[in-house]
């Protein structure tokens, strides 16, 4: 799908594959907010989530997606009832392919917390998937430049980490889920 043909308001699936090609995660459902030259920005709520096993769960909250056309990560901002939390997949740059966000899951992940604090994840999970799936050093490298960008990000509070940002950006989904 070319950028021209995204629609403020528009409907998309997500799909999360690993390196092997194999599907990880699905969402059913997230509405394009916001279209920048270098991100999407995209909302949902009570999204039913399908994991590669076949269970099946919904999100609890609304969430604020942000998708880059070119850096390695992913943001989720979650608001929840005690402040926002975001959850970033470490992940290759998406594409959009009829109707649907794709992208490949890199394991590691940086869960940050309503005061700033936050945590890298499941490094064990990467170290593994790294040999198994014969991840190029290359790759390796950019997922840590990245991941060290990111975090530079919620330090400086900038963009999706921004206070109020995402309380904003959940305020305009529920206009534009609405409309």
């Amino acid at each position: 799908m070319n950028r021209e043909k995204l629609e403020v308001g528009g409907k998309y699936e997500i799909h999360s594959y690993k390196h092997d090609g194999k599907i990880h995660r699905s969402w059913d459902e997230a509405i394009l907010l916001e279209i920048h030259d270098d991100y999407l920005i995209f909302g949902n709520e009570r999204t039913k989530v399908t994991e590669s096993d076949g269970r099946v769960w919904r999100t609890k909250e609304p969430a604020v997606l942000y998708f880059f056309y070119k850096e390695w990560y992913n943001i989720i901002g979650q608001y929840k009832k005690n402040g926002i939390y975001y959850y970033c997949n470490m992940a290759s740059p998406f594409i959009i392919e009829e109707g649907t966000i794709k992208y490949i899951d890199y394991d590691l992940d940086l869960r940050v917390f309503p005061d700033g604090s936050f945590k890298v994840l499941d490094r064990g999970e990467y170290k593994y998937h790294k040999t198994t799936m014969n991840y190029p050093e290359e790759l390796d490298k950019i997922l840590k430049s990245e991941l060290t960008e990111l975090i530079e990000m919620v330090r400086n509070k900038q963009m999706a980490f921004e206070p109020g940002v995402v309380e904003k950006k959940c305020n305009l989904y529920n206009k534009v889920k609405n409309s």
